[in-house]
């Protein structure tokens, strides 16, 4: 988790990470990025580098060209990191973070989250019992 923490410090990489986020589900040709971003090439294909590098983008080639595109899974163990840190500690005196893993090479960190809001948008809230003060 250290090497995405580092990748995702330089504020290029990040806005490269939103920009290609806001492409989806399309890829990204790395000259498009070098316009938008107004960098040169050698600078922009040193970045997508570093984040081919730790997960965080995926390539795709055809001919001459490279095509990217945001792979978002690497971005979950950063939530649960952040979320970990919104947790009050009185709560949770000095627990071991344990990232579950139910397939060896399968991030799951994000789905407890993600089953826990598609369950709230299915069954409402209870609502609390009315007081007849009759």
């Amino acid at each position: 988790m250290d090497d995405i923490f580092s990748v995702l410090a330089e504020p290029i990489r990040r806005e490269i990470l939103v920009r290609l986020r806001n492409a989806a589900p399309n890829d990204l040709a790395v000259g498009d990025l070098v316009s938008t971003l107004g960098l040169s090439q050698p600078n922009v294909s040193k970045h997508l580098k570093a984040l081919r590098d730790s997960g965080l983008v995926s390539v795709r080639e055809e001919g001459q060209r490279r095509f990217y595109r945001l792979n978002p899974e690497p971005l979950a163990s950063v939530e649960g990191w952040v979320l970990g840190m919104n947790d009050r500690k009185e709560a949770f005196p000095s627990r071991p973070v344990v990232t579950p893993r139910i397939l060896k090479d399968v991030d799951v960190t994000g789905i407890g989250r993600a089953v826990g809001r598609f369950a709230a948008s299915i069954f409402p809230p209870p609502r609390p019992p009315r007081s007849d003060s009759r």
